[in-house]
């Protein structure tokens, strides 16, 4: 691989989890309005599964954005910090492989 090429990988893989982080705090914050902020997961569970395919290209974003809209959209999951995992697993699991 050349130089830039390893730049950019590295640099998608900073992005990428503090992106992820972030995108599970606002996921998290339903859980500070009590019954009421379950109903916010109705608007961020389909941009939260968008972000999710436009972070991570291929098989890994299509599982994922489906994965991250199921665990918005069902109450009380909100806690699963899912884009977190999928940077553990294609960053760490995936490469390992």
């Amino acid at each position: 691989m050349t130089e830039e090429v390893i730049i950019e990988q590295e640099s998608n893989k900073n992005r990428n989890l503090i992106l992820g982080i972030v995108f599970d705090a606002i996921g998290m914050l339903s859980f500070s309005i009590p019954m009421i902020g379950e109903f916010s997961d109705v608007v961020w569970a389909p941009m939260a599964g968008f972000l999710m395919t436009w972070m991570y290209k291929g098989r890994v974003g299509k599982v994922g954005g489906i994965f991250t809209f199921l665990e918005e959209i069902i109450p009380f999951t909100d806690f699963i910090p899912s884009f977190t995992l999928t940077w553990i697993y294609n960053y760490w699991i995936k490469k390992e492989k």
